[in-house]
């Protein structure tokens, strides 16, 4: 290939796909970019090869939240959940810039090495809902203002449940409590819907001792209205992984 054609195509990348996110076959085959020499231009330098069929240009800054939607074109359940997404909406107990990123999705999935080396993040994969709903599960997700269209965040009523979920475990319950109180009007309809298919004992029986403690919701209305599934009669008892004795009844 001329030094001439190698401009003019490399031209056409900088015109085609914007600075700052990660691109893949697809998008280089759209401008005239075959994989072989897509691997050629990388072994030149002329583009940055992050993994398998993904690049970017040399040198480049990705851009966290444009990333994240080229992520979830590979999975798309993928959202910002639990912690991170009630920090996005306003809910947070403190910053700290180091935390990593929690997302969410219900596929298995690994985020990739290019991505968390740039991002410190994770994944949960957990089958926190049984969907019976089948619209519920795109309700329960925006994108808040400021960001980029399209952007998967679990609503604060789905992350709080996320949140929930790792009490104990991935999250202290002190700092889960501290953001369970910066709740503000959550959607008793929703949380209603969203209970009604939790399939986390655990997570249902904390939520509702919580929110009759904090009068968040109506926790009576709330259960006369849906079919929340809180397990057996008995007092649910465990020591948590960060040493924790969580005692929760029934009906919270």
């Amino acid at each position: 290939m001329s030094g001439n054609s190698r401009y003019q195509i490399l031209k056409q990348l900088l015109a085609d796909i914007p600075r700052g996110v990660p691109f893949d076959l697809a998008t280089l085959e759209q401008v005239g970019v075959s994989p072989q020499l897509a691997a050629r231009h990388a072994k030149s330098g002329w583009l940055e090869r992050l993994a398998q069929g993904v690049y970017s240009f040399p040198n480049d800054t990705l851009d966290l939240h444009r990333t994240l939607l080229f992520l979830q074109k590979r999975v798309p359940s993928l959202h910002v959940g639990g912690k991170s997404a009630l920090a996005l909406q306003g809910v947070r107990h403190y910053l700290n810039n180091r935390e990593r990123l929690v997302l969410w999705g219900d596929a298995s999935f690994t985020l990739p090495d290019w991505f968390v080396n740039r991002f410190p993040a994770r994944y949960v994969h957990a089958q926190l809902f049984d969907w019976q709903n089948t619209e519920l599960p795109g309700k329960t997700l925006l994108t808040p203002p400021g960001l980029p269209d399209g952007l998967h965040v679990a609503t604060q009523e789905r992350a709080v449940l996320e949140l929930l979920y790792e009490a104990g475990t991935k999250e202290s319950l002190d700092e889960a409590r501290n953001l369970f109180d910066g709740l503000r009007s959550p959607r008793r309809e929703l949380l209603g819907q969203l209970l009604s298919c939790c399939t986390s004992v655990k997570t249902v029986r904390l939520f509702l001792t919580w929110a009759r403690e904090t009068g968040v919701v109506n926790v009576e209305e709330l259960l006369k209205n849906h079919n929340v599934h809180t397990g057996s009669d008995k007092r649910w008892i465990s020591r948590m992984a960060d040493g924790t004795l969580l005692r929760l009844n029934p009906h919270g």
